[in-house]
Formats: C-alpha cells, structure tokens, sequence
C-alpha cells in the first residue's frame, strides 16, 4: 500500500507515464470537439477539462485533460501507453479540417503537486482552472487523501518550484480523489459513467455529437448501468482485474 501523502511531504512528482498530444490549425477546437465528450469549442482559455474519448459502443479508449493554450490550440494530457494508439486514430478523422496531430510529449514536462501548496495562494481554486506558476500551467484538479492536487505542464527542462515527491505519493492522492486516468489495461472496458465521469465534469450532455454519444446519452437517462466505480480499502494486499 502507498502511504498517504502528507503536509510533511507536500511538493511535485514526475509524471514520465504521461504524455501530451497538440492539435494545432485554425479548426483544432472543432475537430476535437467533435470526438470526445468534452466541449472544446466554448472552452474558455482559463479552464481545463476532463474529457473521454469513446468507441462506436460508448466503450472509452483513452481520457485527457485539455486545455487551449491558444485560440488555434489544443493540448491533450493522457495515458503514454495510449498515445500512439490514440494519435493514430483520432488522425484517422481529420479529413479536410484545417488541423494538425503531433505527439508533443518531448516539448513539455508534468508534474502532479499535492498537499496545501498545490493551490497556493490562497483560497483554493476550483478544479479544471489554469493558472501560470514557476514558468508553467497549473490546471487545479479534484482534491484526494485530504490533500490538494495540481497538474504542472511546463517547457521541457523545467519543474515547479517545489520539493520533488516520488511518483507514489501522486498516484495514490489520484485514486483517492476518485478521477481516474484509462491506460493500456481499462481500454474499451467502460462507458465514462462507470468511472464517474459525469459527476466531475468529464461528459457534456449538451454538445453535439461525438463517437459512442449514444451510449453515453442512454447509460446517462435509461439509467442502464451495470457498473460504477468505487474506492476500497483494505488491510491486505488486494487482487484486481482491469475493467
């Protein structure tokens, strides 16, 4: 078990399992708008948003935080395990937008900041908001284990202004903040609402159309789920079978 990150240990960890697809072009917002769950195109430039991208049967194969660095930019934080992958097909469905795909994971560094000093200066701000600090972004996101969390993107080389944690602390506040990441494992084995996307803003029921929407729209108001997402804890070391 990973112990619980604390006011003592408060700071920054590397986040090397992460990586950052760019869409860049005059129709960037549109054209990712129109394949995950997410509204880009109202994106307003000091929000993020948490985002799925679906099969055809609603199945999510990848999840983001996006945020729009400019007007004619997208920056999309995912798994780096399903990168490729993801890269690959969403490039599948550009036609003639007027916008560009490219793996831009080796321009950027990530880090995750937990404890109090994530949301330094006080008071807290809310999740998915951007603010720049030590020469970067920090995306505030849902707090876990008592603790506050931060997303840091910044230039290549640089780091936050913070103590560095080992990547432990990070991933055990994002289990308990109860948001999770798809990776190689859980791909094609749940609908967004089986993570509980939709209770922290990781569906737009208002949007227009997008792949698998129908599923998402009909798990949402047909109240068919079969599956939700839970935290457990245990005093033993616990099995667990993706999906």
């Amino acid at each position: 078990m990973i112990d619980s990150p604390s006011v003592a240990n408060a700071g920054a960890a590397p986040l090397n399992h992460l990586g950052v697809i760019r869409i860049s072009g005059a129709d960037a917002a549109n054209f990712i708008h129109n394949q995950l769950t997410q509204d880009f195109l109202l994106l307003p430039p000091h929000q993020a948003r948490l985002a799925a991208f679906c099969s055809a049967k609603g199945r999510m194969q990848a999840s983001f935080i996006g945020f729009k660095p400019d007007a004619n930019t997208v920056l999309l934080v995912c798994s780096q395990d399903l990168l490729a992958a993801t890269l690959k097909r969403l490039r599948m469905f550009v036609l003639r937008a007027k916008a560009v795909l490219d793996d831009a994971s080796s321009e950027f560094a990530l880090f995750g900041c937990v404890g109090p000093i994530a949301s330094q200066p006080p008071p807290p701000a809310s999740a998915w908001t951007l603010s720049a600090e030590s020469g970067g972004t920090r995306i505030q996101l849902y707090p876990g284990a008592g603790c506050d969390r931060a997303l840091w993107i910044g230039p290549s080389g640089s780091s936050p202004a913070l103590p560095q944690l080992p990547v432990g602390d990070w991933l055990y506040a994002e289990v308990m903040s109860g948001v999770a990441t798809i990776s190689q494992p859980l791909v094609e084995a749940l609908v967004p609402q089986m993570l509980n996307y939709e209770s922290v803003g990781g569906v737009n029921f208002k949007k227009g159309c997008y792949p698998g929407q129908e599923v998402v729209a009909r798990s949402q108001f047909r109240g068919i789920l079969k599956r939700r997402a839970y935290i457990v804890r245990g005093s033993a070391p616990m099995l667990s079978t993706a999906g």
